[in-house]
């Protein structure tokens, strides 16, 4: 049971690493973007987008299956790689990237506009406090204003935002791996209950507490280097 949980692992690993990465960075310069352009059409086309953030991504990923895989037949169904796989290593990443392109677009499509909107909040409250309109009235660059004095003020909030997206993210795994076929975690979870599999269920259950546990202790450890207030070491000094 260990070696099938740990050899299927690195496959959930390597999906939902790419989707969080690329909606972590695309989300956060979307927003501060945005938030220079505040009432611009844009704007309020990702405001009346957000919404559609409710909706998971395992929803978007059927749509996404039907138009991409089987009208315009441009991307595969499912699955992690060709079969039979490349015999190349090239091959085989390129095929890799191929089949990542639906699930993580699902995730992206599911998460990104709400986290957008989020996050153009968070900018927008910084960027109206005194201590910005003194740094302006001081002839500071507006490059230099969002990194010192928006920016980095503004990341506590954002990376605990994220971090709960990613909570939710790990829970959503076992129906969007299942809809994708992709062989990982959620699809052997899938697997394991239509098959009475107890011993492979709560071995899974136990994998993906640690995940939740390792995605907070993360979460402390940036927290501690980004926000200036957090003191690390004994007794707070």
């Amino acid at each position: 049971m260990r070696l099938i949980i740990l050899e299927r692992l690195p496959y959930t690993l390597v999906l939902f690493a790419t989707a969080q990465l690329l909606l972590f960075f695309s989300a956060l310069f979307a927003a501060l973007f945005l938030s220079r352009r505040y009432g611009s059409a844009l704007d309020r086309a990702i405001i009346a987008l957000a919404p559609t953030s409710a909706a998971p991504a395992w929803f978007y990923g059927i749509f996404l299956i039907l138009l991409f895989a089987a009208v315009l037949r441009l991307l595969p169904f499912g699955g992690m790689v060709e079969a039979p796989p490349p015999p190349t290593t090239l091959g085989y990443a390129l095929s890799l990237l191929k089949h990542l392109i639906l699930p993580v677009a699902a995730i992206l499509i599911g998460a990104v506009f709400a986290t957008i909107y989020s996050w153009r909040t968070f900018f927008l409250i910084h960027s109206s406090e005194d201590y910005v309109e003194m740094a302006k009235a001081k002839g500071l660059s507006s490059r230099a204003i969002e990194r010192r004095h928006i920016l980095r003020p503004t990341l506590p909030p954002i990376i605990t935002s994220f971090a709960l997206m990613l909570i939710t993210m790990w829970m959503g795994a076992i129906i969007l791996e299942t809809v994708f076929n992709w062989p990982g975690l959620g699809r052997l979870f899938f697997r394991a209950i239509g098959l009475y599999e107890t011993s492979v269920i709560v071995g899974l259950t136990v994998v993906y507490a640690y995940l939740l546990v390792v995605t907070l202790l993360l979460l402390d450890v940036i927290f501690a280097l980004v926000d200036p207030r957090v003191k690390v070491g004994a007794g707070g000094r």
